[in-house]
């Protein structure tokens, strides 16, 4: 069988994480615990993996979080727009809360997770979303049969393969975990993605931080 194993992980933290406010596909770079996160992650994956390619999206929090990877484990870095975070339009920069506020309309149909609606500004719609994300991870494993790669990209990513790999609809209320640096496992064919494993943190929950890391 044509088998691709797949290690996708969402970027380390930043400070728009912290303040819960839209990156979108703005250049939001690492904070000091994303940088600590990415360097853990590098370490567990040099001790328990053979990795064979590493795919990122070209913004800066994912790139760099791959950089810790790709240095660790002596593989070289290639980017793909396509694993890019949603296209948040007019959302990206505001918090939730403001979100909240100053588009209320708006807001009620993301959350309620409408896969019609696309955020004002050029935003992308769900439906948009899943369809680039999931041409994208075909693509790339798909010239890697027998292989195992990374894709390191963004929550919203994160959120399409779960869905993909476990055949819940776009609407279905979220329930899983979306971590920073967390390691998903999933396993690619020419018939889809299935799910190995989700939310693996062991390198960020097994070790404290000293003056030191902080």
């Amino acid at each position: 069988m044509q088998v691709t194993r797949i290690l996708a992980i969402r970027h380390g933290e930043t400070a728009w994480n912290v303040d819960t406010r839209i990156q979108g596909q703005l250049d939001i770079p690492l904070n000091a615990t994303g940088q600590w996160q990415a360097a853990r992650l590098g370490q567990a994956l040099a001790a328990q993996e053979q990795i064979d390619a590493i795919y990122t999206s070209d913004l800066l929090r994912a790139y760099a979080t791959a950089q810790a990877i790709g240095s660790a484990v002596n593989v070289e870095l290639q980017t793909h727009i396509g694993l890019r975070e949603r296209g948040f339009g007019d959302f990206q920069a505001k918090t939730f809360a403001e979100i909240e506020t100053s588009l209320p309309e708006d807001s009620m149909r993301w959350r309620k997770r409408d896969p019609d609606w696309a955020p004002p500004g050029g935003g992308e719609s769900l439906w948009v979303m899943r369809e680039r994300v999931l041409t994208t991870v075909n693509q790339l494993a798909s010239a890697h049969v027998g292989g195992n790669i990374v894709l390191v990209a963004h929550g919203g990513v994160m959120d399409i393969l779960y869905r993909a790999a476990t055949r819940l609809d776009l609407q279905a209320p979220r329930t899983w975990d979306l971590t920073n640096t967390a390691v998903n496992r999933l396993l690619w064919t020419p018939e889809g993605l299935s799910l190995v494993g989700w939310a693996d943190k062991s390198h960020i929950d097994d070790t404290s931080r000293d003056e030191t890391t902080a």
